[in-house]
């Protein structure tokens, strides 16, 4: 099992996001817990990458065309911390 943690940028943002993507934001985390973030790479639809740049300690899943989560993995403890839950704009 991983734990997901949610910085708080993006628990700031889950107040704000639209229902479907809300919606997605928790199918996303029920995959993560159950299959770690491989599991999101075998999802096609996540469009789950490693971000390049400033971002490269980063990686990248799809929620809908506009909104992306941001997140970065501590494998040795299981844990996917959630950095940004944001619509698409790479910049810090």
């Amino acid at each position: 099992m991983w734990a997901i943690v949610e910085e708080r940028n993006a628990a700031k943002a889950l107040d704000n996001l639209p229902l479907q993507v809300a919606e997605k934001y928790a199918f996303w985390c029920a995959i993560v817990r159950q299959c770690g973030p491989q599991g999101l790479r075998t999802i096609k639809g996540f469009h789950d990458e490693k971000l390049a740049g400033r971002l490269a300690h980063l990686r990248s899943s799809r929620l809908s065309q506009q909104w992306r989560v941001l997140y970065r993995i501590q494998k040795d403890a299981a844990i996917v911390y959630v950095e940004r839950i944001a619509a698409h704009n790479y910049r810090p």
